[in-house]
């Protein structure tokens, strides 16, 4: 302590005049600010301010608008600040302007607070223009609040639940229908759970005149599964569907993706075909700039007429819980997974292998008769070498459409390169991991549905509430219907329940989703031998497969 104080009496005026200004930021203490910077603009030989000491004040104020006594001061000493820091021909930075638009603001010139965040182009954040955005929403300007997102956009900048939340009130409060639709797709895109701020906004558009007077009587149904399908599930993005008045209650969601209150089937939601393109393109172009050009062109032309319901990451698979240092590889755990995925679609999966791995397991005798089948099979497909294996069953996974059998965290820097905002849906969607336990292999298939805004192909709403949860099952959703629909769901609703009236985009969940799947680990590897000339039979099962669904 006594080298803290004597530290402190050492201290130039200068040093003395930040270190109590930055105090006065901790704790935010307005009216000693305040008279820092008088004591500093009357001795200018002593101190000179600087675009951090500016800044400082800037930012003391544009967080003193809670009380209300000293609301009025912060504003008026802020924007002494900024004129006598135009005065010195400091140039402002993204900070300034965003401490000068929140002044703006809290006068209610959301005019001027949007012209400042413009004024520092591309080096806007989010934080820069949230302070137009939530004055136009305040004061009922729904046009000009739709400009301040449209300019954001534009930037690249993606809103989060504020931001829409504030749009979609707005909205709301203007009865704007066409922009209330949109804004809660936009929130469906871009969080998985929403506040119960948020959920009241939403209950105040259902509960409204005009939520009942908008949307089609009559549609397309064959339309609009067709547009679900291509969407990827859980949202067809056509309008409003149905009239009436709508009935919002809190419900929640059984295991297998049922809401318990309306009986509708929520879906696991997968990225639509657009997004799906891209990411294949994506994934060959980064390939093909790190992989020998040649090579993963040969793969892409072998993988181009074929058909897989899932790609095994066999390296993951053979490697699991082996010993690295002795070289172990267990061909067992490999056949397990490829068995367990042919006995539920009788069609086998694609396996990915280095070809140095291959080479190594032709050499044991008992393992060749086998291997050699898959490999005339087209099951499996041996990565030159040299290459990284990811690439390949990666975009095999993607371009097909269907389900990657690992348990790779898919974190490496090869995935960061992707960067793509979908690449977690997508994980969540495909990627099916495993474990083994006593010689039993189980695999644990992706959710039977997913925990984002659900719109059905009947114009009915579930929108999952935020908050911690032990279960998924114990989560709080807003199940939203329109009033008459429901009265008729519930005289049906054993009908409803049943499994041949659940919705054809869920039928993968009957088939491939419903929960954890065992087989045993036993037997000589070559029973596995001799199937493999039955790699086109299927199911007798009517259940559609994973790829047709996709597709």
């Amino acid at each position: 302590m006594d080298k803290a104080k004597n530290k402190k009496k050492n201290l130039t005026p200068e040093g003395q005049f930040r270190l109590s200004l930055d105090n006065c930021s901790k704790t935010k203490d307005l009216s000693t600010a305040i008279s820092l910077y008088e004591s500093a603009i009357s001795e200018p030989s002593t101190i000179r301010l600087s675009n951090n000491h500016f800044n400082s004040f800037l930012y003391i104020c544009s967080n003193s608008f809670s009380d209300p006594s000293t609301k009025n001061d912060a504003i008026q000493f802020g924007f002494r600040v900024f004129e006598h820091m135009g005065s010195c021909n400091i140039t402002p930075n993204e900070a300034t302007v965003t401490a000068v638009a929140r002044l703006a603001a809290a006068t209610d010139d959301g005019d001027r607070a949007f012209e400042l965040a413009k004024g520092v182009g591309s080096c806007g954040k989010l934080r820069t223009y949230g302070p137009a955005l939530f004055c136009f929403c305040k004061m009922g300007e729904a046009d000009k609040t739709y400009q301040v997102e449209e300019h954001m956009r534009s930037l690249g900048l993606q809103l989060e639940e504020a931001e829409l939340a504030g749009l979609l009130k707005v909205s709301v409060e203007k009865e704007r229908e066409e922009k209330v639709y949109q804004y809660l797709h936009k929130l469906r895109m871009s969080i998985r759970s929403v506040s119960d701020s948020t959920a009241e906004i939403i209950q105040s558009w259902f509960g409204g005149e005009m939520a009942s007077k908008v949307g089609l009587s009559n549609w397309d149904m064959d339309q609009v599964k067709q547009a679900i399908l291509q969407n990827g599930g859980g949202w067809h993005g056509l309008g409003w569907l149905g009239k009436g008045k709508w009935l919002a209650q809190r419900s929640q969601i059984a295991p297998d993706g049922r809401c318990l209150t309306c009986g509708e089937q929520l879906v696991c939601v997968d990225i639509d075909r657009a997004e799906t393109e891209r990411f294949a393109e994506s994934v060959a172009s980064l390939a093909m700039e790190r992989e020998v050009h040649s090579n993963f062109k040969e793969f892409q032309d072998w993988l181009e007429n074929s058909d897989y319901d899932a790609v095994v990451d066999a390296a993951n698979v053979g490697l699991f819980q082996q010993n690295f240092a002795e070289g172990g590889f267990s061909i067992a755990q490999l056949v397990a997974v490829v068995k367990e995925l042919h006995s539920r679609s009788n069609k086998w999966p694609l396996v990915i292998l280095h070809k140095k791995r291959v080479r190594t397991l032709l050499e044991n005798a008992g393992y060749r008769e086998l291997l050699e089948e898959w490999i005339n099979e087209k099951i499996l497909y041996g990565t030159p070498f040299g290459s990284n294996d990811d690439w390949y069953w990666l975009y095999a996974a993607v371009k097909r459409k269907c389900l990657l059998v690992t348990n790779d965290e898919m974190r490496d820097h090869i995935f960061e390169l992707l960067g793509s905002s979908f690449f977690a849906r997508w994980k969540e969607r495909h990627q099916v991991k495993y474990t083994f336990v006593k010689g039993e292999i189980k695999l644990l298939m992706p959710p039977t549905y997913s925990v984002v805004i659900q719109e059905s192909k009947i114009g009915s709403w579930h929108v999952p509430l935020a908050g911690e949860v032990v279960e998924e099952s114990s989560r709080t959703w807003l199940c939203i219907t329109r009033q008459a629909s429901c009265e008729s769901d519930n005289k049906q609703h054993a009908s409803v329940v049943e499994a041949s009236q659940v919705s054809e985009l869920n039928q993968i969940a009957a088939s491939c989703h419903s929960g954890s799947f065992t087989s045993q680990n036993g037997g000589s590897l070559n029973k596995c031998s001799g199937l493999a000339g039955k790699r086109k039979e299927r199911s007798p099962s009517p259940t559609p497969s994973h790829s047709s669904l996709q597709s």
